[in-house]
């Protein structure tokens, strides 16, 4: 912790307790039947996306997922048009169009959600292209599951990128399911390997395993490589391994996994994580701790707000942004 400074630490809370506190919101305004559409909860894994990014520039570039709410925040989106785009408004990243698996703003990187498991992949591995081609200095960085990590897509770009020696790290966040396939212990697992690190083998790249439950983990293990990939040395696949402490979508029957279970990865939250640190190590108390709740929940109920009064699409507006 000597390395990091107070006030990245503080921005590390409010990161995690900002991402924690949208999506436990959605999942009430969920049960009230206020949001159309399908919803996948990043809650539990907020240190990965929140460590990666606040490694990153303005100017470098995310890839995200069907579970991306997350990695938004991190990157700096605006909730209010994040919140918009949930309710499908006008005034939504996408106009409404888009809904929670496909928001995306240029402006700060975010080069989109993605719907197709593993579809942000190779997204992010031409933008890699571009970077390296621009010689902008800027690094990709594509987010994607353990299920992810057994599509065509990702041996493909990774062995592009590993040859042409894009500037792209490749996060897997192996939160132990796909869907309801297991990631590694007894029963109907989706990979054969301890360690889906090891794949970096095959490709001649680095490969580095992160605590995605502890965000100062994730930031360093992050830190430590994103110079090498910014100048030009190559290619870098990070496992964080991570849980969700919901199911794969709100309405999951969960019957994959034991209660048990999830309260044992519970027991290692990143947020308690880290209050508990900050608050050790006197660098905050729990009034602090607080006063940042109490911020974060106003912001999130002028999304609410905001995306209440926020106009429909209209019926002559349904076909704008559809190119045939």
């Amino acid at each position: 912790m000597n390395k990091i400074d107070k006030k990245l630490l503080l921005k590390m809370l409010d990161t995690m307790l900002k991402i924690r506190m949208f999506e436990e919101k959605l999942v009430e305004l969920e049960k009230r039947k206020e949001l159309p559409g399908w919803l996948h909860f990043y809650i539990g894994e907020e240190a990965v996306a929140t460590g990666v990014c606040l490694n990153l520039k303005k100017e470098d570039f995310i890839a995200s997922t069907h579970r991306g709410h997350g990695h938004l925040i991190a990157k700096g989106a605006d909730i209010r048009y994040m919140m918009a785009e949930l309710y499908g408004k006008n005034t939504g990243y996408c106009k409404g169009r888009g809904g929670s698996m496909h928001i995306s703003d240029y402006s700060i990187g975010i080069l989109g959600a993605n719907g197709i498991v593993g579809g942000g992949i190779p997204i992010a591995t031409g933008a890699g292209y571009g970077c390296q081609y621009l010689k902008n200095n800027c690094v990709v960085v594509a987010f994607f599951g353990d299920g992810a990590a057994n599509t065509g897509a990702f041996h493909e770009s990774i062995n592009l990128a590993s040859i042409w020696k894009l500037p792209v790290i490749y996060v897997i966040e192996n939160n132990r399911y796909a869907i309801s396939f297991k990631c590694e212990g007894e029963g109907m697992t989706h990979v054969n390997v301890k360690d889906l690190a090891e794949r970096s083998k095959a490709y001649n790249i680095p490969g580095i395993i992160a605590d995605g439950m502890d965000v100062i983990d994730m930031y360093e293990k992050i830190n430590e490589i994103i110079p090498d990939v910014r100048s030009g040395k190559g290619p870098v696949l990070i496992e964080a391994k991570t849980y969700r402490y919901k199911g794969h979508h709100l309405g999951d029957h969960e019957g994959y996994r034991t209660k048990q279970e999830v309260a044992e990865w519970k027991k290692k939250d990143p947020i308690k994580r880290l209050e508990g640190k900050l608050i050790d190590e006197k660098i905050i108390d729990k009034s602090e701790v607080e006063n940042i709740i109490s911020k974060i929940e106003s912001e999130i109920n002028d999304a609410v707000e905001f995306a209440r009064k926020s106009p429909d699409p209209t019926t002559e507006e349904a076909t704008d942004f559809i190119f045939a």
